[in-house]
């Protein structure tokens, strides 16, 4: 029942036009039927009720035929252009593409044409513009573009763009011939203007080569004087000499059954055990900066920022004379190991050579920069220099000359040390780099990298094959030369450490001076501690040890000297003198 009142049947065309005739038929009776006048209403008998006969039920005419509604006008298909996806075009294939998007489409005529209104076009032509866009972007993300600020300009310039633009910065640069050539890729021309760029350059290039050809080559090196090829000639015959004793006598310790070299070492070790402060005096008005003892031990030299470099007798430290002549500070001073000469060594860039009298012998000039450390040869015929113009030089003792300028460090030099046989030289500065050179040939042979921070100190052993390094890092490292690469790293200090010594007579042990105010003996068989000189109330910037080892002198920024000496060595020379 729920069903037929809420769905009423539907009625055909036909029973509507039998209804519609019915209808008509009932009402032309009745407008044809008497009108017939009104009767008084008489009461009737009540009689028993009798069913009345049941009238026809009247049909109903048909509703009227409706005419039929004018044909819709057939709409010609609307030719779109293709939908861009990704970059891709692809034709669509919906049928809801050919529908009318509703209000934004109206007639244009009696053709029955529709066209676009004009805002849906200013809304499509955005979305293609936001699009194009996009893949600019993409496009732009995928291209190669330097990253140098030199090269982006060198790229702008050959692209024919400004160079710059007021204002901009290099990542803005940048974005901007990202840009530049995204939009030259997607016309299609970028790879026309790079190749037309890439033919000129190499014409350019050619022709450079051409003229390059028809100039005279000339070698790379710079030619060498003859007072240089006689040094070099006179170094290779005494390290010679100087290498064939050394080997002779380490083959001699290792065949002879009386050698204990062993019980050597452990008496060194134990003489620099029993060290104890002997003397401290005061050196000078300002901060000392060098020492170093006389060959046979009895004179110590020393300089300080004043500039002043005084002589000192040795067990007492009493001075003997005053060496003035630099107008700037003192960096250093040395011994020769041969004659009874000293150097020194300033911030006016020149280095001095006096006699032990305090006699000014010779000036050697030429470095461009403050000097740092100083070292004579071995043999006593030359001394290096090292200097902040990142060279090291080497002169002449007797004549002044500069023999050698070398270069090879990209930073200022700041330590020099010769080989106990004459041979070769190692340089240290503050590239965190230790040089050896080979002075027969004037090659760099080795390259020692291993420190992070400058290197201050370097000195070589006199068992020929180990060097010792010391920097700004706190460690002391030891180089096998052999080997070419770093044995041991000490962590020797608490602060940079100003200088490193072997003992020169065997190398025993090694000295390190460090800026924690302490000097530090280390053991050369396992590079162990063995003692710290522990007296100085301020950085100690050098040391130097005597030629058997039983005493080393220490300057520091406190102004004092401090020599320290074995108590052992005292009891044999009393024994010696009874």
């Amino acid at each position: 029942m729920e069903v037929d009142e809420e769905n009423p049947i539907s009625t055909s065309p036909a029973e509507a036009s039998d209804l519609i005739h019915d209808s008509e038929s009932v009402l032309a009776a009745v407008n044809t039927a008497p009108v017939q006048p009104i009767q008084p209403i008489v009461p009737s008998v009540v009689v028993p009720p009798i069913a009345p006969t049941i009238a026809p039920i009247p049909t109903i005419p048909p509703p009227p035929v409706l005419r039929p509604l004018a044909p819709l006008p057939i709409r010609p298909p609307v030719l779109r252009s293709p939908i861009t996806q990704n970059g891709e075009v692809r034709a669509s294939d919906s049928d809801s593409d050919h529908d009318d998007s509703g209000p934004t489409r109206a007639a244009s005529g009696p053709t029955g044409e529709y066209e676009i209104s004009e805002e849906s076009r200013l809304v499509r032509e955005r979305q293609e513009r936001a699009i194009q866009e996009l893949l600019m972007k993409r496009r732009a993300k995928a291209l190669a573009v330097p990253t140098n600020d030199m090269a982006v300009r060198t790229r702008l310039r050959k692209l024919g763009e400004p160079m710059t633009l007021f204002g901009e910065r290099e990542m803005e640069r940048r974005e901007r011939l990202r840009t530049i050539m995204a939009k030259l890729d997607a016309e299609g021309q970028l790879e026309k203007l790079m190749k037309a760029h890439e033919e000129e350059e190499a014409a350019a290039s050619a022709a450079k080569a051409d003229a390059e050809d028809e100039i005279v080559q000339y070698p790379f090196y710079t030619e060498g004087t003859k007072a240089l090829l006689d040094a070099r000639v006179d170094i290779a015959k005494y390290s010679l000499v100087k290498a064939a004793l050394r080997i002779q006598r380490a083959q001699r310790k290792r065949d002879d059954p009386d050698e204990d070299i062993d019980a050597e070492m452990d008496w060194a070790l134990t003489q620099a055990e029993n060290l104890a402060l002997d003397c401290s005096e005061i050196g000078d008005d300002r901060p000392l900066s060098g020492c170093s003892f006389s060959q046979d031990g009895k004179l110590l030299a020393t300089c300080s920022l004043s500039g002043v470099a005084k002589l000192w007798s040795m067990p007492q430290v009493r001075k003997v004379s005053t060496l003035k002549g630099h107008t700037e500070r003192a960096t250093d001073v040395a011994f020769s190991p041969v004659h009874d000469l000293l150097a020194t060594a300033s911030a006016d860039r020149t280095a001095r050579l006096w006699n032990t009298e305090g006699s000014l012998l010779r000036t050697f000039e030429g470095h461009l920069d403050r000097l740092a450390r100083i070292s004579f040869h071995p043999s006593g015929k030359y001394l290096g220099t090292a200097s902040f113009d990142k060279t090291w030089r080497l002169w002449d003792v007797d004549t002044g000359e500069e023999l050698l300028l070398q270069e090879g460090h990209s930073r200022s030099i700041y330590g020099i040390a010769f080989h106990h046989d004459g041979s070769l030289a190692a340089s240290c500065g503050l590239d965190a780099l230790a040089r050896v050179w080979d002075l027969r040939t004037g090659r760099s042979i080795l390259a020692l990298e291993g420190h992070v921070k400058p290197v201050l100190g370097v000195s070589f052993s006199p068992n020929g094959y180990h060097l010792a390094t010391g920097g700004e890092d706190n460690t002391c490292r030891i180089w096998d030369l052999r080997k070419k690469k770093s044995l041991y790293t000490i962590p020797a200090h608490s602060n940079l450490i100003s200088e490193v010594k072997f003992e020169a007579q065997e190398g025993y042990f090694l000295v390190t001076a460090s800026y924690d105010m302490t000097a530090k003996i280390w053991s050369a068989r396992d590079f162990k501690p063995v003692k710290t000189l522990a007296g100085h109330e301020a950085k100690v910037t050098s040391l130097d040890v005597v030629g058997d080892g039983h005493s080393i002198a220490t300057v520091s920024h406190d102004r004092t000297i401090k020599l320290w000496s074995s108590s052992s060595h005292e009891k044999e020379q009393a024994m010696d003198v009874d």
